[in-house]
């Protein structure tokens, strides 16, 4: 069976104080009270036929309501514990976090109750110093803030700072 496999944009500002991500928060009942650790870029499943970057753009703009263009660049993949398949993209520019509107999705809560009750995808969204989303976003993920902070040549990494080699992440050309 072929693993699933999920694209999605590293939205980065740079200000004064240094870069920052954007992040979203997931909705729904089992992330409710999980905050660190639990962040994610914006991202989803690549559909049959879809090419990874327009799945990235597509679950960029189901997951914030708003499009995403400009210059993107390959963060790599990293596979997830469950075996995921994850593609990424940088890319510089800004959205007003506090007015991001998600698609939804429907589940059965509580479980076994028969009730569908619909959650946003993203419940949330917001911007973080590359520290702070190290403490935020999904280990998984976190292979990409060291991808994007290769990229802008900042110092900030979680390897250099524990003086361990760089790894983790396959790189697309």
């Amino acid at each position: 069976m072929a693993s699933r496999a999920s694209a999605g944009v590293l939205m980065y500002r740079r200000r004064d104080s240094g870069v920052e991500v954007f992040l979203v928060h997931p909705g729904g009942p089992f992330w409710a009270r999980k905050d660190a650790g639990a962040w994610s870029i914006p991202k989803g499943e690549i559909e049959a036929g879809e090419q990874p970057l327009a799945a990235a753009q597509r679950e960029f703009a189901e997951e914030t309501g708003s499009a995403v263009s400009g210059e993107f660049v390959g963060l790599g993949t990293v596979r997830m514990r469950s075996g995921k398949v994850v593609h990424a993209w940088a890319l510089e520019g800004d959205i007003d976090a506090a007015s991001i509107h998600s698609n939804v999705f429907t589940l059965e809560w509580p479980p076994r109750s028969g009730r569908q009750q619909e959650y946003p995808e993203a419940d949330r969204a917001a911007w973080f110093p590359i520290a702070e989303a190290r403490h935020r976003i999904l280990a998984g993920q976190a292979p990409f803030l060291d991808a994007l902070t290769g990229l802008l040549g900042t110092s900030t990494t979680r390897d250099e700072a524990h003086g361990n080699e760089s790894g983790g992440i396959a790189r697309d050309e």
